[in-house]
């Protein structure tokens, strides 16, 4: 039996297409990168909470303040990517993995 497609179905992708543009589009790039910094955030936050430490107790580990540690978490700040490896590394004992998509 053939399975019938179900075409009122719309992806994540087809209503960000539809508000923000395609891909490469200035408004549709513009909310892609919003949203990494979002969710680079998010993770921080998520592995901190996970080990059981506050923010305070994270900056202090990997030489910064909490009003920083605070701000990355709550995507109001840019983070340098030597910043972003002390905090993973020293503050989290964690390790930084990055992908590269063309």
């Amino acid at each position: 039996m053939k399975k019938k497609e179900n075409k009122t179905i719309t992806t994540f992708d087809e209503l960000l297409d539809n508000k923000y543009g395609k891909r490469g589009a200035e408004k549709r790039e513009k909310w892609e990168q919003e949203f990494e910094a979002f969710r680079l955030g998010a993770l921080l936050e998520e592995a901190r909470i996970k080990l059981g430490i506050t923010q305070e107790e994270l900056a202090k580990k990997c030489g910064t303040n909490k009003s920083y540690i605070s701000r990355i978490e709550n995507n109001a700040s840019d983070i340098r990517l030597s910043t972003l490896m002390r905090i993973i590394q020293q503050g989290l004992g964690g390790h930084l993995k990055l992908t590269l998509q063309l």
